[in-house]
């Protein structure tokens, strides 16, 4: 199995909390007091559906199979005001970078960003309030109480954006999981066709004095993918959490660097115009194919105000100034 595919990015569950327990009529019984006044207690809270943030999680993977989930519901009031027990919490831990949304509506709930972060997905149904809430100058017993209010359920969506320091651009077989396995520990799934990528590989790519930064190869974009075409819009989000774009185009296109270039900068600034606002970096790859000449001749067609190198992953060739140009533009600012 290939390292990406335990890489889960998006999950639909079935989200129930607990009903609120009822609260309770009693009235008030002793071998001193025959006729007591109201002493029934409320009813506990139904259990809420919660989400964590967890730092050691990288995919949503543990919740894939997990369709639906279920909160304790809240225990009945008791004599002697005596409250119920709380339903039982269900919390489902997530990677940082998570949003949770309402799957029919699509409106985003909330966004996971920290360690132990916590955020109520669904809420528990109230306790019903005991009969002693009820009593008054004119109402001295009253026998009734407030039932618990039901719980909810809800079809939730939680979906990961990468966090990731450089996020890869570029169209299938631009070189992109080569050179992720070349710079780091990670094992993309690699050939020579398009869309071997289908689901976005990180790796953490080592640098200059213990320092490292992390790398997110994402599933290569086709023209028309801020449409949904191809692999769509699934994969074009996460580029929207990276910090730096690194733009890859192969020395063999059969465009111009400058037009291919272009393409993908138009299919990012379709998806969502603030992409083109964050530092990009362009690199022309396979370049162990190109001679001298050719590689100059090149490099007068490079798109102006973007910093450019040309690399070779499989000849190792300008990697380390890759990693150079790439922590510099990562801690500008």
């Amino acid at each position: 199995m290939p390292q990406g595919s335990n890489f889960v990015d998006y999950v639909k569950i079935c989200c129930r909390s607990g009903h609120g327990g009822a609260g309770s009529a009693h009235l008030h019984r002793d071998k001193h007091t025959a006729k007591g006044g109201p002493d029934g207690g409320d009813g506990g809270r139904g259990g809420h559906v919660i989400v964590k943030g967890n730092a050691q999680l990288w995919t949503l993977l543990h919740l894939k199979y997990r369709k639906h989930v279920i909160a304790g519901n809240g225990e009945p009031g008791g004599s002697s005001l005596k409250s119920g027990k709380t339903g039982q919490d269900e919390i489902l831990e997530v990677p940082l970078g998570t949003i949770a949304k309402d799957a029919e509506t699509g409106e985003i709930l909330f966004e996971i960003n920290e360690d132990g972060e916590t955020r109520i997905l669904t809420d528990g149904g109230r306790g019903g309030l005991g009969n002693w809430h009820f009593k008054s100058a004119t109402l001295q017993t009253p026998r009734f109480a407030q039932p618990g209010e039901p719980g909810q359920e809800v079809w939730n969506v939680l979906e990961l954006k990468l966090l990731a320091d450089v996020g890869l651009v570029g169209f299938p077989n631009a070189g992109k999981s080569t050179l992720l396995s070349v710079v780091s520990a990670a094992k993309p799934e690699i050939a020579d066709y398009a869309f071997t990528t289908i689901v976005p590989n990180l790796g953490i790519v080592a640098y200059r004095d213990s320092k490292s930064f992390v790398m997110a190869d994402i599933p290569g974009i086709i023209e028309g993918a801020s449409q949904g075409k191809g692999l769509g819009f699934r994969f074009l989000r996460h580029i929207e959490r990276n910090s730096v774009l690194l733009f890859m185009v192969p020395a063999d296109t059969n465009r111009t660097i400058q037009e291919e270039y272009e393409i993908l900068l138009s299919e990012l600034e379709a998806y969502n115009p603030e992409l083109i606002h964050k530092p990009r970096v362009l690199a022309v790859t396979k370049t162990d194919l190109l001679d001298d000449e050719l590689q100059q001749e090149m490099q007068a067609q490079l798109p102006k105000g973007i910093p450019a190198i040309f690399i070779s992953s499989v000849a190792q060739k300008g990697i380390d100034k890759l990693k150079d140009l790439l922590w510099t533009e990562i801690n500008k600012g």
